[in-house]
This record gives C-alpha cells, sequence and structure tokens, in this order.
C-alpha cells in the first residue's frame, strides 16, 4: 500500500488454487546431494506470492504423514526438518534474483539484489547465514538487509550438532550453532 514492492516465500505445502508454475527450477545442495526446486507464483493483495516446490513439503502434509508440516505430532519434529528448512532458505535467496515477476502495472521484472529479507522464526534462520556465507562473500547482495523475526522463542528447531555439515555452511559458523540452554 505505500508502494514497495513485497514478496513472500514459503514452501508449497498445498494445490494452492491461485499458484501457476513460473516454469523456473534450481538446483540446491541439500545435505549430501543436490535437490531440484520449482517456483509457484500468485499475485494478491498487492504481494507477490512464491511457493517452493519440493516433494519434501508436500509430502509431509499429504498421505500416510497426515496433516502435520513440523512433525509427526505435536512436539516432535520430522528428522528431516533441517534439510527441508536450508532447502527453503537457499530457493528464498534466489526467487529474487532469478523471478521474472511482471505482477503488477508499476513493477516487473525480478526484484534484484537490493532487497530486505524478513526472517520469520527458526525455519528461515539459516538464511542471513547462507547470504552471508554464499552471496556476499563473492560479491552478491552487497546492499541487501535481514531482520530476523521470533514468533515464539518455545520452539527453536533444535537438531543434532552432528547434524551441522548437513546445513552446507563454513566451519566458521560451528560456533554460532552451539547453544546451551539451562
Amino acid at each position: 500500500a505505500n508502494g514497495h514492492r513485497v514478496m513472500t516465500v514459503a514452501p508449497r505445502y498445498d494445490q494452492y488454487k491461485d499458484a501457476w508454475d513460473t516454469g523456473v527450477a534450481i538446483e540446491v545442495k541439500v545435505g549430501y546431494i543436490t535437490e531440484k526446486v520449482r517456483f509457484f507464483h500468485c499475485y494478491k493483495r498487492g504481494v507477490d506470492r512464491v511457493f517452493i516446490d519440493h516433494p519434501m513439503f508436500l509430502e509431509k502434509v499429504w498421505g500416510k504423514t497426515g496433516p502435520k508440516i513440523y512433525g509427526p505430532t505435536t512436539g516432535t519434529d520430522y528428522e528431516d526438518n533441517q534439510l527441508r528448512f536450508s532447502m527453503l532458505c537457499q530457493a528464498a535467496l534466489e526467487a529474487p534474483r532469478i523471478l521474472n515477476l511482471n505482477s503488477c502495472e508499476y513493477f516487473s521484472g525480478p526484484y534484484g539484489e537490493d532487497v530486505v529479507f524478513i526472517a520469520n522464526d527458526w525455519h528461515t534462520a539459516l538464511l542471513p547465514c547462507y547470504l552471508k556465507s554464499m552471496y556476499k562473500s563473492k560479491g552478491m547482495y552487497e546492499t541487501a538487509k535481514v531482520a530476523y523475526c521470533i514468533h515464539n522463542i518455545a520452539y527453536q528447531g533444535r537438531f543434532s550438532f552432528s547434524d551441522f555439515s548437513l546445513l552446507n555452511l563454513p566451519d566458521a559458523f560451528r560456533s554460532s550453532f552451539d547453544f546451551i540452554d539451562g
């Protein structure tokens, strides 16, 4: 409403009726393998809504797991959450650069690299780490900023410290993830 171009990026957990396949696919390193993700898009109320499509998201909602997004039961995480949300963060970093969105009369084309990312909760906590290690270190997203918002501190997306190597981050980041609470 204030004239800013706004994009949200979320996993494609459902067959959203207004979202269409952009035809854009990228590969991201998830753990020890490379996965292909696709981008779906719709434009609603002045916002580009982008959905990251990969079976790791849809299979958690449909089929034998039932409608649970973060774990099979309340308070229990899926064992691959760190991989799924690593995939989300990496794809979210690519979306402004590669999606040629012509949704409204005022804006067209990619958003570019002069953006502000609003990372929300633990699901997107890897985004600033990837921004720094994969992009800024290579002269990309030089002016990009990140605001990190915590919705509920009780849910922190904790994983085994031995899984750090699956995040594909430099070892220098390891100490940032070593957290012991009382």
